[in-house]
């Protein structure tokens, strides 16, 4: 951000601002996807100079894109595969990331990686992990995370306790890093707005327009309000991820890109359920478990399995969490049980269709395509390299515009929150002591909100009871539900449980314990009624039956079916094709 510039707002007001100035005049660039690599083109394109704007028919992140393993990290087991090409770019996204465009959102975590057999396993783990550690050096950037070191079974033990002494035979640790998913992309979008982006979510595109056989623009529809108005543009991106098949449907069937979906589905434990100071990462028969250290919890995860059912809402079943749960306790001393899971979260990975059956063999890369001239489309690809894409993306657009593009500039800026953010992080004592806040709290806003830590100690300063905890949910103040909607993009409840805060996923009620109170402090910044507070917390109770319903199924198809069952508190429509 330049100097003097302060962050925009996301707020009712300023989405209200956006759909209008959107429909008022034709843009560059309009992106169709509020996800990570819709976000990071935004930002792209924006900083380049062009107009654009940028939609999304649910919330921001709320696809694939908030139900990631969380993780910045180069992909340890594509090197197997000999991708060194892939990793080499994740890794050197990774530095810049941590160091450069989102040190407050982005920080190092360390993994034990336990080895099996004795010979061979520690020379072939060792050269693998000295190449990862060699590849995340960027130009110009130092790599940003401390460099492995091998361990014996003994010294592997006092790092992880937890693992079961006969079930290894020595590890290797080494480094990573990790991100609260969905709050990055809110934070990509914040950053493109304060460069003049228009940003709306609940806005989906139910049509294109077109002359003849050039796109010229997009049919949308505000769900909130249910108008539909045009948004004319020079460029359109379709930056959809696992509903890129479905848009490409609307301007005419299928094109260049086939995207076919992979769930993956992560369990939240409590951390003292697992005794360890760093997270451990295990090899499966298809692909890697990661165990996560996330707050006061630990993220375990993944699954890799194909998935033709709904994509709004893909459902975990219970034979998805005894996987993970069996592969886990594998190498536990004390065992996990289903009563110790306080969350579930099921993502699906938007991967290019391949002659491969299985979902885990398929390519990780991104492909982007011009299928009808005004038309731009980008595919594949994962959160780590995201920046790339976008910058993939806005190349084809340049290509398009009969005017000269300047390149690509996002490796140089910051995000929202970014600058100054080590100097107050150093200076959280005396934050602490002027705001009457414990230090806890104070470290625990910095890493959420960077520099924007001042807005949100203003809204206490206004208000001192927003200063306390929610009841429920003490990780969170109550002046973060009201920051949620005021400033990041929140129309909704589920919003604010699910992504803005992960109080749906970190504690054994799921949200239902504080929803009445966090609704109440919607009320205001979202100019709710009575009758609506009560209305979001149905839907948000319905939305927790279901999934927990759902996750006592033994299939796909049944935990599917239950999932649907819960009402959405804003559908989006069947879209026109033209």
């Amino acid at each position: 951000m330049t100097a003097g510039r302060s962050a925009a707002r996301l707020g009712p007001a300023e989405r209200a601002e956006a759909l209008e100035r959107m429909a008022a005049q034709e843009l560059d660039v309009v992106v169709v996807g509020g996800g990570v690599v819709g976000a990071g083109i935004a930002l792209d394109a924006v900083t380049r100079g062009l107009d654009v704007a940028l939609v999304e028919a649910r919330d921001f992140a709320s696809g694939t894109s908030s139900r990631s393993s969380k993780l910045i990290h180069g992909g340890l087991r594509y090197l197997e595969q000999l991708n060194f090409e892939l990793v080499r770019e994740a890794l050197q996204e990774r530095a810049l990331l941590l160091q450069r465009i989102a040190p407050h959102l982005v920080r190092p975590v360390p993994f034990l990686f336990p080895m099996t057999h004795y010979g061979w396993e520690r020379p072939y783990v060792g050269a693998g992990v000295a190449l990862y550690d060699t590849l995340g050096f960027a130009t110009g950037v130092t790599r940003g995370v401390p460099g492995h070191r091998h361990l014996s079974r003994a010294r592997a033990l006092r790092l992880a306790p937890a693992l079961k002494k006969s079930a290894f035979t020595g590890a290797v640790q080494y480094w990573d890093a990790q991100v609260d998913d969905a709050r990055y992309v809110m934070t990509l979008l914040r950053t493109a707005a304060t460069y003049s982006a228009y940003i709306a979510p609940r806005a989906q595109v139910v049509g294109f327009l077109r002359e003849g056989e050039r796109v010229t623009g997009v049919r949308v529809r505000d769900l909130e309000s249910g108008h539909d108005f045009e948004v004319r543009a020079r460029q359109v991106v379709n930056a959809t991820g696992v509903w890129t098949d479905d848009i490409q449907e609307l301007v005419g069937g299928r094109g260049q890109i086939h995207v076919r979906a992979s769930k993956g589905i992560h369990l939240v434990v409590p951390r003292d359920r697992i005794h360890s100071l760093t997270g451990i990462i295990l090899r499966t028969e298809k692909s890697v478990l990661f165990v996560i250290p996330w707050g006061r919890h630990w993220i375990i995860g993944t699954t890799d399995t194909e998935w033709t059912l709904d994509k709004s809402h893909p459902a975990a079943s219970r034979a998805d969490i005894d996987y993970l749960l069996d592969h886990v306790n594998a190498v536990l001393s004390v065992p996990l049980t289903r009563d110790d899971v306080e969350g579930v979260y099921a993502g699906l990975r938007p991967l290019l269709s391949g002659e491969s059956d299985e979902t885990s063999k398929l390519s990780r890369e991104h492909v982007v395509a011009h299928p009808v001239p005004g038309l731009v489309m980008i595919a594949g690809g994962k959160y780590t390299t995201y920046r790339v894409m976008a910058k993939d993306a806005v190349d084809a657009v340049a290509h398009g515009l009969d005017q000269r593009v300047p390149r690509s500039c996002t490796d140089r800026v910051p995000l929202v929150g970014a600058e100054g953010y080590q100097a107050l992080w150093n200076s959280r004592y005396r934050i602490a002591q002027s705001s009457g806040l414990h230090v806890a709290r104070i470290e625990h806003l910095l890493q959420r909100y960077g520099s924007l830590i001042d807005e949100v100690l203003e809204l206490i300063e206004r208000d001192p009871s927003l200063g306390r905890p929610l009841s429920g949910a003490d990780d969170y103040l109550r002046a973060e539900i009201v920051y949620a909607a005021s400033h990041e993009g929140a129309r909704h409840l589920n919003d604010v449980l699910t992504r803005r805060t992960r109080i749906s996923i970190e504690t054994f009620h799921r949200g239902l314990a504080v929803a009445q109170e966090a609704a109440e402090l919607l009320a205001e910044p979202l100019g709710w009624d009575g009758e609506q507070v009560k209305r979001e917390v149905e839907y948000y109770t319905k939305r927790v039956e279901a999934e927990r319903r759902s996750q006592e199924q033994d299939s796909d198809q049944e935990a599917d079916a239950i999932r649907l069952g819960a009402p959405e508190i804003v559908p989006v429509v069947a879209p026109e094709h033209t």
